[in-house]
């Protein structure tokens, strides 16, 4: 079986000229303006590509980007690239698997088009269709009887399959989580400031300057007259609203040098 002739003459890795014609568009590329197209080599495979054009203002095809699928032949550019629509499209000369009718990809390829100008060529053919040479034919007819039908018919697949997908939310950082579920601080009273005493059942209380010395803190409780209950300084004498010494004495450490009293 007679095999296949290397490109570029004996010696010549078979693939070393398309690759040169490749990175060549690839540098052209990067001086081009090519708006909302995109074109992207394959990482691990200079031969595939992936492109995506946006749909022609104007058309029924607008407000939509579409991905083509591109491979490239070992003898390209003497041949033209193999392209399919992997966005599902409503019209004439695109079939429902991908596969695009155009005269440029066939017949009228010249090894002087690059692959910008062929996707150039796809976006003219969203604006124009050539139901002449239709690759579905019920498509084309509609085109042509009930233009307005098919322009409708045509947005809906837009909004179906080709409406760019919503950006994803931006998460929370770890940072950020942990320092939303961080207990706030508790900021404490500074000493000499008064202390924030609570007995059950206290209805009001008064505050009498509380610090060091003689001062008082009094506390009333249901149903006891006010000087049957009272936080005490130290060195303050422990004496009722009579006068007398009191009876019973329940205490209760509040600060290290203060002590709540209650009178039974």
């Amino acid at each position: 079986m007679r095999g296949r002739k290397p490109l570029g003459g004996p010696g010549v890795p078979p693939n070393s000229m398309v690759i040169k014609r490749i990175k060549r568009e690839i540098a052209d590329l990067a001086k081009e303006d090519t708006g909302g197209i995109t074109l992207t080599p394959n990482e691990s495979n200079i031969l595939s590509w992936r492109a995506t054009l946006p749909g022609p203002p104007g058309s029924p095809y607008e407000g939509g980007i579409f991905e083509v699928d591109i491979r490239i032949p070992d003898d390209y550019p003497f041949s033209p690239p193999h392209l399919h629509f992997l966005t599902q499209v409503y019209h004439c000369n695109i079939a429902p698997s991908g596969a695009i009718c155009l005269d440029l990809l066939k017949t009228n390829w010249s090894p002087a088009l690059s692959l910008y100008k062929v996707i150039l060529s796809l976006s003219s053919l969203l604006t124009d269709p050539n139901p002449s040479d239709p690759l579905v034919p019920q498509i084309a007819q509609q085109y042509k009887r009930d233009r307005k039908k098919h322009d409708q018919t045509a947005r809906e697949y837009v909004k179906m399959y080709a409406l760019p997908k919503p950006s994803a939310p931006v998460k929370p950082t770890t940072e950020a989580v942990a320092s939303s579920s961080r207990p706030k601080p508790i900021h404490r009273p500074e000493s000499g400031s008064a202390p924030s005493t609570t007995i059950a059942g206290t209805r009001r209380a008064r505050t009498h300057g509380v610090g060091a010395g003689d001062d008082t803190i009094d506390i009333t409780s249901d149903g006891e007259d006010d000087s049957d209950v009272e936080v005490l300084g130290e060195g303050s004498n422990r004496v009722n609203g009579s006068g007398r010494r009191s009876g019973r004495r329940k205490k209760a450490r509040v600060e290290s040098d203060e002590v709540i009293v209650v009178d039974d």
